[in-house]
């Protein structure tokens, strides 16, 4: 049976000489991986330029329930994205969002919110023009809302990673945020991507707090394990 969904690439993996097995964050599936013959061939109906990491997806799809790999009758680019690929800071912001989406989304069913929030935030990236330095701070944060472990209390000295809580108290581990990176969390916690252009962070603290929230996820995710590419990312963005 043929089914319309959206999708967002996370990851595509060569499966033979012509062949690749692409992995979809879909609107109406959940996580899924495809097979899709031939994308490596010059002319391709589905090329592998389509399925970059977090292009955004219009597909026609088959599938079987409990199937581990699925077929696609249809694909297109929609939105085509305008200056992501073409961006180097946007670029390797993507790239950073992307791996960091890839170790913890792992649900085959469906997640509307959490598919939208995704969706929206790929496409707010490729059309925005300022406050990309903290894009992907505000985008960790706010994906904790819809994978479960969201913060929580009012503004506080410490902040408690492994029960997720802002504290009056020093807490009984070495997992917390202290003054003054507590501030800036919680600052960080009550903006949007509406007013991003109004944070104000060093690049120290920037980088400070970026290696807090990879340690917070992978107290909070199953087999998280350690994310690479903020290393580049931080680079590029001075």
């Amino acid at each position: 049976m043929l089914h319309k969904t959206r999708g967002i690439v996370f990851k595509t993996t060569d499966y033979s000489e012509s062949s690749v097995v692409v992995q979809i964050f879909t609107e109406k599936f959940g996580l899924q991986s495809y097979i899709i013959n031939g994308a490596k061939k010059p002319k391709a109906k589905i090329s592998r330029n389509m399925l970059q990491p977090l292009h955004l997806v219009d597909m026609v799809v088959y599938h079987k329930a409990n199937g581990n790999v699925q077929r696609i009758s249809e694909l297109k680019n929609a939105p085509v994205l305008q200056s992501i690929p073409y961006d180097v800071i946007k670029s390797c912001l993507a790239m950073f969002l992307n791996e960091v989406l890839y170790k913890a989304i792992k649900q085959q069913s469906p997640d509307e919110n959490l598919f939208d929030f995704v969706f929206n935030a790929v496409e707010l990236l490729d059309h925005k023009t300022t406050g990309l330095v903290n894009f992907h701070l505000l985008f960790l944060i706010q994906l904790t809302r819809y994978l479960g472990f969201y913060p929580h209390g009012k503004p506080a000295d410490y902040f408690d990673m492994k029960d997720g809580v802002f504290s009056n108290y020093k807490p009984d581990t070495l997992n917390y945020l202290s003054p003054p990176h507590t501030k800036n969390f919680y600052t960080l916690l009550q903006s949007s991507f509406g007013n991003i252009d109004n944070i104000k962070l060093s690049n120290e603290e920037r980088r400070y707090l970026i290696n807090k929230l990879l340690e917070y996820y992978a107290m909070h995710i199953e087999g998280f394990g350690n994310i690479r590419s903020h290393e580049v990312l931080e680079e590029v963005l001075g």
